[in-house]
């Protein structure tokens, strides 16, 4: 049976585009179709640059044709992403982007103790282990340890000449490439810096690297809404926060507080999620019980009062704590529950951030003014 282009064009309206309310050849995704004989050619045009999303669009196709046209058509899909103009936020001013990364998403906790830097470790390898381009800035000047959760502490990043100018290259494991304050201080060296300091020293560190293409850098921010978070906010424009919990009420109290930040007018970072962390207890010996030791569904709770998503719940697991300590994050593990867990958490948390590039605008980074002392936003 000869293909004709006019069927398979037919074939693709049967396709719909996420967040457009129209179809594949209605929307100008498809830019051009050729046919030989028993094979079909399809190019396409996608504003999301996600692997996945692309992924199921090519999927789609293929399905869509052999379904209504012909099921033994040989059927090549290419995909090229152009990012659509978006409106700009005329309250906000544009920031400084860093080239090749497509998406930064904040890792946040109200208050310290409650496992955002081990969560940040796993979420990268996760999303690592799908397939995604990832690299984390330890955003944490004062206690920066995601060199140990990487076994990299005894690392130091190279030197570089990009385009005549010389760039750290971050240090890379697992897949995943990382700079920290870390590597430039000694183990038992207390960091003592005030906020000015603290800020040219990221800055360093974000704008003087060579990161390369990634589809995410994740952002592993100290606990609580100081300084260091105005200053990450000016220099870069975050896709989206991440929050981390524990259910307890005084982490859930500082959570929110949290939350409260990222989503201030003056700020307007979408706020991706809340994960609740050392949700249960699982003995060992007894893997069907679960014992609710910090409360029961406190996060969960936290993100339906304040219209966030939930993201996920992690157990209470010392397997967690003891391949953080080794420099071996819990999620390399395979066949485990603690994959599970992390694997369902990264995919909601790459779900929102598309469902949020899809629907929103690209964010802006602030302004900000020293003004006695104090930080103010504009």
């Amino acid at each position: 049976m000869k293909l004709i282009k006019e069927d398979i064009l037919k074939a693709l309206e049967t396709i719909s585009v996420a967040g457009e309310g129209k179809n594949m050849v209605e929307s100008g995704a498809v830019k051009n179709v050729m046919t030989f004989a028993d094979e079909v050619v399809v190019d396409l045009t996608m504003a999301t640059p996600a692997m996945h999303i692309k992924k199921r669009a090519e999927t789609d196709v293929i399905k869509a044709i052999h379904q209504h046209v012909n099921a033994d058509a040989k059927v090549q899909v290419n995909i090229k992403v152009e990012a659509s103009e978006k409106p700009a936020n005329p309250n906000l001013i544009k920031g400084k982007a860093i080239p090749g990364i497509q998406n930064i998403v904040a890792v946040a906790s109200g208050k310290g103790g409650v496992g955002k830097s081990t969560v940040t470790a796993n979420l990268a390898i996760t999303l690592s282990k799908m397939g995604f381009k990832v690299g984390i800035l330890d955003a944490d000047i004062y206690g920066p340890s995601i060199p140990i959760m990487f076994d990299v502490a005894m690392e130091r990043p190279l030197s570089v000449t990009v385009d005549g100018k010389s760039k750290m290259k971050p240090v890379e494991n697992y897949g995943v490439k990382v700079l920290s304050i870390g590597f430039f201080t000694k183990p038992d060296q207390a960091v003592i810096w005030r906020g000015p300091m603290a800020a040219k020293a990221l800055n360093q560190l974000i704008f003087d690297a060579d990161w390369g293409e990634l589809d995410f850098m994740l952002l592993d921010l100290p606990p609580g809404t100081g300084d260091i978070h105005l200053s990450i906010m000016q220099s870069l424009p975050i896709t989206g926060a991440v929050i981390v919990s524990t259910p307890q009420t005084v982490a859930l109290a500082d959570a929110k507080k949290g939350v409260a930040m990222f989503q201030q007018e003056s700020i307007d970072v979408p706020v991706l999620g809340v994960i609740e962390n050392m949700s249960y207890f699982t003995p060992a010996e007894l893997p069907e019980n679960k014992y609710y030791i910090f409360g029961k569904e406190g996060a969960k709770n936290l993100a339906e009062d304040l219209n966030v998503p939930f993201l996920g719940g992690l157990p209470l697991v010392q397997s967690i704590r003891e391949a953080g300590d080794a420099g071996h994050p819990a999620a390399l593990q395979t066949g485990t529950i603690i994959e599970d867990a992390f694997i369902e958490i990264t995919k909601n948390v790459v779900s929102e951030t598309v469902r949020r590039n899809e629907s929103l605008p690209p964010t802006e980074a602030i302004k900000i003014t020293t003004m006695a002392g104090c930080s103010a936003v504009k």
